[in-house]
């Protein structure tokens, strides 16, 4: 079937974060992560050296890639959105292009991405990836430095060992390791629904086409969110946790491209909301405030009777376990909406 046939037809989907940060559950050394928890280390402005010490800590014994397929299966979710790289800049799979990685740099040693593409194949599941294209806060060329907006941590960018914006240039670090990590995960993984690419500010029209033709060229039927930057999707991902009153209207060319909130044009007429358990999307152990069966029910039905699909999060642990309450509701919400 047709990428954006299905996807159209798809209405829910899981996606879920799973990093470093998970290890820390939203706090450091006494300080609490008010926002997002997988921004810990901008937040709390953790030097690389000390944040690469979570490696050898990194050891999520508990994951099992057919218990998350299979969770997500039964609760009537048609596709899967794994993190294969987050803002921190760790790879959640065996990386070439970076030693970075799950693989390569934890005593774990196992290609967490692989095992979960293996378990939706399994299962019928679509597999799709979220990649951050731009903010690498492990890189000194990572991008973000041109957007002083607020932002869920100190700076979009490593500002804190990389404290001169001057002398960061984003390109290189597009063409050294975001390029040849996008292309990895085009190329190891199977049959992707999407790659789900996250916050554009520094990346130029021309880097954004460039990745959409590495996608296309590998994987034509691979559908890209709005995210990638500069008009250069398939599909538009609406604001965190957005969930619109009214439909789009059929023509929306002015929206700014590069806004992470709000309906812009759509090429194929395609919108998804990404939405989360509680009020981070990483595990922030501190954080109890899951949004009942009813209210996941509920949003659900708003967004698909405005043809808008609901892609939503779990947070796990540093173990590789899923939260128990936020199962437990997200099953009682598969129940209310059956």
């Amino acid at each position: 079937m047709d990428n954006k046939e299905w996807f159209r037809k798809a209405e829910f989907g899981m996606m879920v974060h799973f990093g470093l940060y998970s290890v820390l559950g939203g706090e450091y050394r006494g300080t609490r992560v008010k926002t997002y928890a997988e921004w810990i280390q901008s937040y709390c402005a953790i030097p690389n050296r000390a944040y690469d010490e979570l490696t050898r800590v990194f050891n999520p014994i508990y994951f099992d890639a057919e218990e998350w397929i299979r969770l997500a299966k039964d609760c009537g979710m048609q596709y899967f959105v794994m993190t294969s790289k987050h803002h921190e800049g760790f790879a959640m799979y065996h990386s070439k292009a970076d030693k970075f990685n799950v693989v390569d740099a934890t005593p774990f040693g196992r290609d967490i991405t692989a095992e979960l593409a293996e378990a939706c194949y399994k299962y019928g599941l679509k597999f799709g990836l979220y990649y951050s294209q731009e903010l690498d806060w492990h890189e000194p060329n990572g991008g973000g430095y041109t957007n002083h907006e607020p932002c869920a941590g100190v700076s979009w960018d490593n500002s804190w060992d990389f404290k001169d914006a001057e002398k960061k240039n984003f390109d290189r670090c597009f063409a050294e390791k975001i390029k040849p990590q996008v292309e990895e995960i085009l190329t190891g993984y199977g049959d992707l629904c999407l790659i789900w690419f996250d916050v554009p500010h520094t990346i130029s029209p021309a880097q954004s086409l460039e990745l959409n033709n590495l996608v296309k060229h590998y994987q034509p039927n691979c559908l890209i969110n709005s995210r990638i930057g500069n008009g250069a999707y398939d599909y538009v991902s609406l604001g965190d946790n957005e969930i619109p009153q009214e439909p789009p209207e059929e023509a929306l060319e002015s929206q700014n491209m590069n806004d992470l909130a709000g309906y812009k044009f759509s090429p194929y007429g395609l919108y998804e909301t990404a939405g989360t358990m509680n009020d981070s999307w990483g595990f922030r152990y501190y954080d109890q405030n899951w949004k009942t069966p009813e209210a996941i029910a509920e949003n659900r039905k708003k967004l698909n009777s405005l043809g808008v699909n609901y892609l939503l999060n779990m947070g796990p642990d540093g173990l590789g376990r899923m939260p128990s309450m936020a199962v437990e509701n997200l099953r009682k919400a598969a129940e209310l909406m059956q």
